[in-house]
């Protein structure tokens, strides 16, 4: 028969989860702060010579090969070499190659020379060749940025295995910082500098050396980019870029008119933009109808350099069409600047002042350090020849106690003793040559003694002397302009004539009718929709607080429970219909979140006044020209008083009747002109309806619009005052409602 199986219990072990609790405190100090120092300091943020580490790695790299003269070699090999110090993948080295190139045309100073295809920093989809398909070598301005680094001037770290030594800086001797671009992002902090011309920057740090609160202003007009294009100057933008280190500025491109073929050539276009970019927004606009004098747009870079061909039609005036695309592409763009940068370790935001006398700072003490390693040099020198003095008194002597001593080991210690020199002097002695035992030789070299003297007593004082640092400086930085300075490639525009050579751009004007909501909706439509328009729709809950008939063109002004004023214009507000709810004012204007809209008010040229209504009982009586703006701003600060809520805004053109009802059944007729006509946006008002306890003001109207039978008898003699108590015929009608 066969064997019967028993099955055993299989027993399940389950293994308890193992959970650390920790703060979360504690796991941010300990896991993410180390990673977000990492990035900020070995990664993202530039130091004072003007380099990541990335870039460091990569230029000593290729200086240690030897290839600061000489011809190029393969860009593979660099790379593969540069990996030694650097711990990141191929890819990412030759990517920061490429943006050093002179090909790439990134720099206004490139640091590698090149040859082959490096891509172009204003194209987006122009790729850049593999690495063993180009060649690079270091450029001539590089002799700059490794001057005197085998003095000991910099200091030295192990690389990521311990194999070699890097240096931590590089001993520029021109505030490499500003002249070359610097973009960057880390963990909670971002850098991006732009660049200036060489020999502007080298006159802004003589001039700052001599006298550190000097204004360079006029030395330093503005920056200047590799792409060229035109800078817009204002010289209080970049006063405050330049003493802070924070703020924009616009730039855009330059362009040619050919008259014979009818188009524009655009051949510098902004450093923050790419001619894809440009390309896409103009076909963009081309296909939303707002560009209908542009018939063709191509892109006809060549060999040359860049080209954006841009035809036109029959009629077109180029300089308003410019004019137009200034506005509405990126031919015009801001540059956005936040100089931050690492000073010892530390990120700092500075100002350009600021980061000239750090740089002054740090070459003064990379000066210091080359004396040092020279007078230690010298010393060490003299020591010798001082004791090859010593033997010129007897050379036979010397050759004596040699040919004497049975011992190597022996010939040095007897020289000692026999001409009282040190050891070092003595083994010095005991190397020269046979043929060198002459005295015509030890003349030559002890004649030296004298010099050696002179010029350690002169490196001595220049160590001790910062006036003569400063002069070394000066000198090195006038010889570094003189041979790299190159012409301006961006040119400066002042802004305000470019401002008044622009046109306002062309608007399609028809008639509208704008609808507020209570909830901050707006409506805008055409009286041709509205005429085949149904029913309003609306939130529920939702009402029409105020209906305007005006135009495509008008302008409209937008009152906030912050007491700010946010401007925009009819023709930018999407057409709507009656079975939509509109566009939600808040979204449209990027109010805060906290902030609700209190009043609308259109107008076509800012004439008329505003009456403002709080609940207070005081009444404020405004010039609308108070809020034009001569530039087209879209947001105007402390535009009304806050002190008391805003219960009404009344756009009067003239003198009114207006009446007052308090939410305690009270009502008030008074006319405007008793009230005086204020330029300052945020009056308070005077008192006109004086609240009861508890009681305040909760509507206002024209007297025409008010349902009283007869709104006269609530005028009082004078005001401030109280109001009168609304009569009992009056008492149902629909603005009692109100009172609730």
């Amino acid at each position: 028969m066969p064997r019967k199986t028993t099955k055993k219990a299989e027993t399940k072990v389950y293994k308890e989860p193992i959970i650390d609790n920790q703060q979360i405190t504690y796991t941010l100090e300990s896991n993410y702060m180390p990673y977000a120092m990492s990035v900020i300091i070995s990664r993202a943020i530039p130091e004072i010579d003007g380099f990541k580490p990335s870039h460091r790695k990569l230029l000593y790299t290729m200086y240690k090969m030897g290839l600061i003269g000489g011809s190029r070699i393969k860009s593979a090999n660099v790379v593969g070499r540069t990996m030694q110090l650097n711990p990141h993948g191929d890819a990412a080295i030759y990517e920061t190659m490429v943006r050093l190139t002179e090909g790439h045309q990134a720099l206004l100073h490139p640091l590698v020379d090149s040859k082959g295809n490096f891509g172009r920093q204003y194209s987006r989809d122009m790729a850049y060749a593999a690495s063993r398909y180009t060649e690079a070598k270091l450029s001539k301005i590089c002799t700059e940025i490794f001057a005197d680094i085998d003095k000991e001037t910099v200091d030295f770290v192990d690389n990521y295995d311990g194999s070699l030594k890097e240096p931590t800086l590089l001993p520029v001797s021109f505030p490499n910082i500003l002249v070359n671009p610097n973009q960057g992002i880390a963990v909670g902090m971002a850098s991006n500098i732009c660049s200036f011309n060489l020999s502007e920057i080298c006159d802004a740090t003589i001039k700052l050396m001599k006298n550190p609160d000097s204004d360079i202003l006029d030395v330093l007009k503005a920056p200047d980019f590799s792409t060229g294009g035109e800078v817009l100057y204002d010289e209080a933008t970049f006063r405050e870029i330049y003493s802070t280190g924070r703020g924009s500025f616009k730039i855009r491109a330059k362009y040619e008119f050919d008259k014979k073929a009818n188009c524009i050539d655009v051949k510098e276009i902004p450093y923050t933009t790419t001619v894809e970019a440009i390309i896409e927004k103009i076909i963009e606009l081309i296909k939303a109808g707002k560009l209908k004098e542009v018939s063709d747009i191509r892109d006809e870079t060549d060999l040359n350099g860049l080209k954006l061909t841009i035809d036109l039609k029959k009629g077109t005036d180029p300089q308003k069409l410019m004019a137009k695309l200034f506005k509405t592409t990126p031919l015009q763009d801001s540059f956005g600047c936040n100089f931050n940068i690492l000073v010892e370790g530390s990120p700092m935001v500075l100002g350009v002042n600021d980061i000239i006398c750090e740089w002054l700072r740090f070459r003064k003490n990379c000066i210091k350090r080359g004396i040092r390693y020279d007078i230690r040099k010298k010393s060490d020198k003299l020591h010798l020849l001082k004791g090859l003095e010593k033997i010129l008194l007897d050379i036979d002597k010397a050759v004596k106690i040699v040919r004497e001593t049975e011992e190597d080991a022996l010939v040095v210690p007897n020289l000692m003793k026999g001409f009282g020199i040190d050891e070092i002097q003595a083994e010095f002695v005991a190397e020269i040559k046979l043929r060198n035992l002459n005295k015509e030789y030890i003349l030559k070299r002890t004649a030296e003694i004298n010099d050696l003297e002179e010029e350690l007593e002169e490196l001595k004082d220049t160590l001790e002397n910062n006036k003569k640092i400063e002069k070394i400086i000066e000198k090195q930085l006038k010889e570094i302009s003189k041979k790299f300075g190159v012409p301006r490639k961006t040119e400066i525009v002042f802004e305000d004539d470019v401002e008044s050579s622009e046109t306002t751009e062309e608007i399609d004007n028809y008639p509208i009718m704008l609808f507020q909501t209570a909830d901050g909706y707006l409506k805008k439509i055409s009286h041709l929709s509205l005429r085949f328009s149904g029913e309003q729709k609306l939130k529920e809950n939702d009402r029409i607080v105020q209906t305007i008939d005006t135009d495509n063109t008008a302008e409209i002004l937008v009152f906030s429970s912050s007491g700010d004023v946010y401007k925009t214009k009819a023709h930018e507000v999407p057409d709507s219909k009656a079975s939509l709810l509109g566009e939600y004012l808040p979204n449209l204007l990027q109010m805060g979140s906290d902030e609700k809209v209190t009043g609308l008010v259109v107008t076509h040229d800012y004439s008329g006044f505003l009456l403002m209504c709080f609940e207070n009982g005081k009444v404020a009586k405004v010039d609308l020209k108070s809020y034009w703006t001569k530039s087209n701003r879209k947001k105007l600060i402390n535009a009304c008083s806050t002190v008391s809520p805003l219960v009404k805004i009344l756009y009067l053109k003239d003198d009114s009747d207006i009446v007052l009802i308090s939410n305690a059944g009270k009502a008030l007729s008074f006319n405007t002109d008793k009230i005086a006509l204020k330029t300052t946006k945020n009056t308070q008002g005077v008192m006109v309806m004086q609240p009861t306890k508890g009681s305040v003001v909760a509507d206002a109207m024209l007297e025409e619009n008010c349902p009283f039978k007869d709104a006269k008898v609530y005028r009082p003699r004078t005001i401030p005052s109280k109001g009168v108590f609304v009569k009992p015929e009056d008492d149902g009608t629909e603005q009692i409602t109100l009172f609730d």
